[in-house]
């Protein structure tokens, strides 16, 4: 199954009819959604077969009072508005009062109804509900979910010729609580169903989790593809995946071994493909491969795989065996009117704004939608990809085992959705680490989830985000099993935006310098640097345009001067909602009469609506003059 954005294929045999209001819209086999506004929703290409996006319409509503529950709406007895998924409800308000409102959440409802052509076993998967998902089918509880940017999948029954009504409460209240649970927001509390809901028919077997791992031989490249295969049936099975990788028209074919999976079972299988003059990934020729793994006549997947070798020679990161060095901006998945449910136009503008300023690179501080990493992926972006909890300095780790084991599996999740897309090129576990961590168990944490991707994952770098203004005076075990260690630095914003321009260049340069030394075996990048900007401000002083401008440019220099490192990532491409009482940070501290703009994070290179900033077009420029920009 493909989808354009505004128009979806239907590959399956699958019917399933969407009623609301009693209006019914029917999908087969070699029908179209016809295109328009209700069914723009993003949905990724790459998946199981036979996979329907349940984009719309929904029933939606809020329940302020919280009374949902003790009035039936389990069982779809609600009335609201029509809506298409993904649909944040308190995405309209970011800042002022109805700022403040928003922020402390609520309790949305959602209702779909399904209709199967046979009675059969299907798959429902939600890749985020935030924050706290309970899913009802037919009135019966089936599911429930905490967490955000994290897919979960649910197993269910449908009957031939009934109409099955699909109800999801998603409670966002109270993102302190949220934060105390391990759930840091990053940044505004934005609640509902925020990305793509799927349905399929279940097969006897099962395919899941595919990923590809490349290595570059003399010209070839040696692929080694695995893939989870599961046993749904009651018996024992033996059972042999295959699958082919091509581009163009031509594909070579592949087996997996053939293994006895137990009822209910799965198992992880693993070939090697050999292809020769490979049409490799890389910024500025993202080539991309057919990929089909599947067991004959029952479940497959089809996606887009690119061919590319990460390694890394001491310092030096490398690419398809050549030096590497990312320049690029931040992302917040954040747009003006839809929170963090993204369409298919906000993912667009993420993509162009990311080529007008020249980056080959991004960052991101929560796993990515499929979706937007596909556009990556085509557009020859390499990502910075964080997966585990960003509230630094890291106290999410603390308190409890359930805390812990919580952040690994958000590792664990976000590493199975992603590690097909070539586009990420390296796993970040921490977001700010303060000196050597916050405790020992935060040390575990690192120390373990490093070892365990290096060995299930090993095409990849793992990394940690380090709080520049609070460096270690020596780099202690919670850095040993990482690859990278990547420095936020706010140099002449936090630190230093009181002092002259000579000063503040003289500062930066002593503080990189500092940096490359203090870990000499490590691949070095600078992660975060910028400064807010809006009018309000005099162009020339702290928080105007010209003072970004500056500053981001002066940055850039200092890096590009630097050999050891291997990046320089803005923060952030563009402005995006934080929590309505922040009003800038210490920087109000270190320059009392400036203006932030309360509400939003202002450090973008673009505004929330999506202007360009004049600091646009001085990072474009910088980054144009790195070599190989």
């Amino acid at each position: 199954m493909k989808s354009t954005g505004l128009k979806l294929t239907l590959v399956a045999t699958l019917i399933v009819a969407v009623l609301v209001g009693g209006a019914a819209v029917v999908f087969g086999a070699g029908t179209q959604k016809p295109s328009g506004d209700a069914f723009s929703a993003p949905m990724a290409s790459g998946g199981p077969a036979g996979r329907l996006a349940l984009s719309g319409p929904w029933v939606e509503s809020d329940d302020p009072a919280d009374v949902g529950v003790e009035s039936g709406w389990a069982s779809g007895q609600f009335t609201g508005r029509l809506v298409d998924i993904p649909y944040v409800p308190n995405a309209a308000h970011v800042t002022g009062a109805a700022g403040v409102a928003a922020y402390r959440g609520g309790i949305a409802w959602y209702r779909t109804t399904l209709t199967a052509p046979r009675t059969g076993s299907y798959a429902l998967r939600f890749e985020s509900v935030h924050h706290i998902a309970t899913v009802w089918l037919d009135g019966r509880e089936i599911a429930t979910h905490t967490g955000a940017y994290l897919p979960f999948e649910v197993g269910l029954r449908l009957r031939e010729g009934v109409a099955h009504t699909l109800v999801v409460r998603a409670d966002f209240r109270c993102p302190t609580c949220q934060k105390r649970a391990g759930w840091h927001r990053t940044w505004f509390n934005y609640g509902g169903i925020n990305r793509e809901v799927t349905l399929r028919p279940l097969a006897r077997s099962e395919v899941e989790a595919p990923a590809v791992r490349t290595r570059l031989y003399r010209g070839a490249a040696i692929v080694d593809v695995s893939t989870t295969v599961d046993n749904r049936a009651s018996s024992t099975r033996s059972l042999q995946a295959r699958g082919t990788l091509g581009r163009r028209g031509s594909a070579t074919a592949f087996a997996f071994p053939r293994v006895r999976i137990a009822p209910h079972e799965s198992k992880r299988v693993t070939t090697r493909v050999v292809i020769k003059n490979p049409h490799l990934w890389q910024p500025g020729a993202p080539n991309l491969y057919a990929l089909h793994v599947g067991v004959a006549g029952e479940g497959s997947w089809d996606d887009s795989v690119g061919l590319r070798e990460v390694t890394r020679s001491g310092r030096e990161l490398l690419l398809n065996g050549r030096r590497l060095r990312l320049h690029g901006a931040s992302i917040n998945e954040d747009a003006d009117g839809h929170g963090d449910g993204l369409t298919a136009a906000d993912m667009d503008r993420v993509v162009r704004e990311l080529k007008a300023i020249g980056a080959n690179a991004t960052r991101a501080q929560h796993a990515l939608s499929p979706p937007l990493l596909e556009r990556l992926d085509r557009a020859g972006i390499l990502v910075w990809q964080g997966v585990g909890p960003v509230d630094a300095p890291g106290a999410w780790t603390s308190g409890t085992p359930e805390l812990a084991h919580a952040a690994r599996e958000r590792v664990r999740t976000s590493v199975r959705q992603e590690q097909l897309h070539p586009s990420v090129i390296a796993w970040n576990l921490a977001n700010e680490i303060a000196g050597n961590g916050h405790d020992a168990s935060q040390v575990a944490y690192i120390s373990d989830m490093a070892r365990e991707l290096h060995r299930e994952d090993p095409g990849r770098i793992v990394a940690v985000d380090l709080w520049g203004a609070h460096p270690p005076r020596v780099p202690g075990e919670i850095y040993k099993n990482v690859d990278a260690v990547a420095l936020t630095n706010y140099i002449g914003w936090y630190e230093g935006a009181d002092e002259s321009r000579a000063q503040i260049a003289s500062r930066l340069h002593s503080t990189a310098l500092g940096f490359t030394r203090l870990f000499p075996k490590k691949v070095l990048l600078v992660s975060e640097f910028g400064a807010e900007a809006n009018a309000a401000n005099a162009a020339e002083a702290p928080g105007g345009y010209a003072y970004q401008s500056w500053l981001l440019r002066r940055h850039i220099a200092t890096y590009r001067a630097l050999p050891q490192l291997s990046g320089m990532l803005v923060w952030n491409l563009q402005d995006f909602g934080v929590a309505p009482t922040f009003a800038g940070g210490s920087i109000r501290s270190v320059i009392p009469a400036i203006v932030v703009e309360r509400g939003l994070n202002t450090k973008g290179l673009f505004t929330y609506n999506g202007t360009a900033k004049p600091a646009a077009a001085a990072v474009a420029r910088a980054f144009a003059a790195l070599p190989g920009g």
